[in-house]
């Protein structure tokens, strides 16, 4: 998403990241991550619950896209963070439209499956052309 920000920023779109960690993990991902968007703490996961984000099984967990997309990060020089928490919670995207109608739902099997940004742009494309 970070690549696309100009681009989503042009489409007036405004992200928010939702985690269910503790204040200060969630400080320490935005500043590792250095993302650019507010971070919203849920503890007790009632958004994750609200938009269907359950448990993962180890299966996807441990599975060939987590690795590839960590694989690639590695190589990328940004390796992950040994995980501190809950990390078999599934995580999505989800795209809410001014008005509060949902548009766009992704749950994740795993920490690499995650939806193509081109999916999500075309959607935001399409409500600023409507």
């Amino acid at each position: 998403m970070q690549q696309h920000l100009n681009l989503l920023n042009k489409l007036g779109v405004s992200v928010l990241a939702v985690t269910f960690e503790t204040p200060e993990s969630a400080r320490i991902y935005a500043e590792e991550t250095n993302i650019p968007w507010p971070v919203v703490i849920d503890e007790e996961r009632s958004l994750y619950r609200e938009y269907g984000c359950q448990r993962s099984s180890w299966r996807h967990l441990l599975g060939w896209s987590t690795m590839k997309t960590y694989f690639k990060e590695g190589l990328a020089g940004r390796w992950p963070r040994w995980p501190v928490s809950d990390t078999v919670q599934q995580g999505g995207d989800i795209l809410i439209d001014p008005d509060g109608v949902v548009r766009f739902v992704y749950i994740g099997e795993g920490p690499g499956d995650r939806p193509d940004v081109r999916d999500i742009i075309e959607v935001c494309r399409n409500l600023t052309s409507s």
